[in-house]
């Protein structure tokens, strides 16, 4: 069975629902799924989760979901370069998670081999441990990340088979993997 469909919107039209977790590759707006995006945004799907290293820029990337007010929840390392992502936050309209890169890609990593939480010394004395369980090994404090299981991976990759292997090309192979 072919896992190809004939454009980004017949790919994610019968998967996409009301209230999912979506991972998104790119690294700003480098090796983005722009066209993927666009369909999610086209489809009308609400309460989102997106789970991307950053948020895009207004009117591009995730920006786009940003402004179709489609996004419950985010979870990103960096979310500098959205004014609307701003202005929604503080407005209350957007649930906002940071996390630190590395952590990030490994929350990830975790969820998808079935790894339910690990720890890491990375947060430890932030605000990004508040509230998180803490545990000393070792006579060092380590704080307690869950792992990050998405219902849908957006990504941009090069060259994809029938079977759904992907090749990665240039910048592309950020956080697209």
């Amino acid at each position: 069975m072919s896992k190809l469909k004939s454009n980004a919107a017949a790919a994610l039209a019968e998967v996409l629902q009301d209230g999912m977790t979506l991972a998104v590759g790119g690294f700003g707006l480098s090796g983005i799924p722009a066209d993927l995006i666009e369909a999610v945004r086209d489809s009308g799907v609400r309460g989102l989760t997106v789970v991307s290293n950053n948020m895009g820029v207004d009117g591009k990337g995730l920006g786009v979901l940003i402004e179709a007010g489609q996004v419950r929840k985010v979870i990103a390392s960096y979310v500098g370069e959205n004014k609307l992502f701003a202005e929604q936050y503080l407005a209350g309209l957007l649930e906002v998670e940071f996390t630190p890169q590395g952590t990030l890609a490994e929350r990830l990593r975790a969820g998808g081999a079935g790894i339910p939480a690990f720890y890491t010394k990375t947060g430890v004395g932030t605000l990004v441990a508040e509230g998180k369980p803490l545990a000393e090994f070792d006579g060092e404090t380590y704080v307690q990340e869950r792992a990050i299981r998405a219902d849908v991976a957006l990504v941009h990759a090069h060259t994809a088979d029938t079977d759904g292997n992907l090749i990665y090309r240039y910048t592309a192979r950020n956080f697209n993997p």
